[in-house]
């Protein structure tokens, strides 16, 4: 049994049409990464997963049990599973780096605060930022900001964490601070899927890739088959494009 299938989804923004009938299984501990021109549904299909945009079609499952996304209580338990990191960091400007780590897990999750704090504490050394949790979003890089970010969706402690296109704001000099925060957390067994650009990344961290194409799964593989031997012409014809860049 998969840790998440997710099977036969399709979803709409009003009358647009986003995604198509999308299948994938994904593994626990496995990192699947999203790749796939803009457009392709690769950030929609994150944001269904999390409940914020009703599937039309299809079902999801995690360990085994079906999620009812037109049951609050049932999208509200899931979102107690799985984290969602976006592009935009959406941190709390008047509140330092530890307490944007903290705020959610003691006033949401109504745990202990000492042991909350001291868990943000050691989340945030591990993204690299000891030295600046009494620090305040506008005192902190883009990427010192993302890195708060992924600490603060590690802070709710999910079986699956979704990361949107986390380093697509930042400068290039700042990209791989984040980067190197993910691959440690896949080096500890995280299940992650994936949306990004960053292909060198994508191929060196991924376990599976997945090319979207107009709301449509393209093409599933590991990042040898899809990057080195693709089947689909449409997957051979991005390829080619990217790697002449």
């Amino acid at each position: 049994m998969q840790h998440l299938d997710i099977v036969d989804i399709s979803a709409r923004y009003g009358s647009h049409q986003v995604l198509r009938g999308i299948s994938l299984g994904v593994d626990r501990g496995q990192i699947t990464s999203l790749v796939g021109p803009s457009g392709s549904g690769k950030s929609t299909l994150l944001r269904v997963l999390v409940g914020l945009l009703p599937p039309e079609t299809g079902h999801v499952s995690f360990d085994g049990q079906r999620i009812d996304y037109s049951n609050k209580k049932n999208v509200k338990a899931i979102r107690d599973r799985f984290a969602i990191v976006f592009q935009q960091y959406n941190l709390f400007q008047n509140m330092t780096a530890l307490d944007n780590v903290t705020i959610a897990p003691i006033k949401i999750r109504k745990r202990n605060r000492a042991e909350v704090i001291d868990e943000a504490e050691e989340l945030l050394a591990k993204v690299g930022l000891k030295e600046k949790m009494r620090s305040y979003p506008d005192q902190l890089s883009g990427g010192q900001q993302q890195r708060v970010a992924i600490a603060r969706a590690l802070a709710l402690k999910p079986e699956l964490l979704l990361l949107d296109e986390v380093t697509a704001s930042l400068d290039p000099e700042l990209v791989s601070e984040v980067l190197d925060s993910i691959r440690q957390l896949a080096a500890e067994g995280m299940t992650m899927i994936i949306v990004s650009h960053e292909m060198g990344f994508v191929r060196e961290v991924s376990s599976t890739v997945a090319f979207m194409v107009d709301g449509k799964m393209v093409e599933v593989g590991s990042p040898a088959d899809v990057f080195e031997n693709p089947k689909e012409a449409r997957t051979r014809e991005f390829v080619n494009k990217i790697l002449q860049h």
